[in-house]
């Protein structure tokens, strides 16, 4: 899991790869195969675990209007 922080942020295993950059290559369109072939030290789980964070981020159980 992308438990690891760079910069404030959470990244994969360490590698100073943020979980926000593999969404963002994703979301342009880049394949799985395209970010492994374009940075051998990731892995397939790396981004698996990246969409993984991503899900339990947005997952939302209750929303609060706050009083302002």
């Amino acid at each position: 899991m992308a438990a690891d922080i760079c910069h404030g942020k959470p990244c994969i295993r360490g590698l100073r790869y943020p979980v926000e950059t593999i969404l963002e290559w994703l979301g342009s369109g880049m394949t799985t195969e395209d970010i492994l072939a374009d940075y051998e030290d990731l892995q397939r789980e790396d981004i698996m675990a990246a969409l993984e964070f991503a899900t339990k981020i947005v997952t939302v159980k209750r929303i609060e209007i706050l009083a302002a």
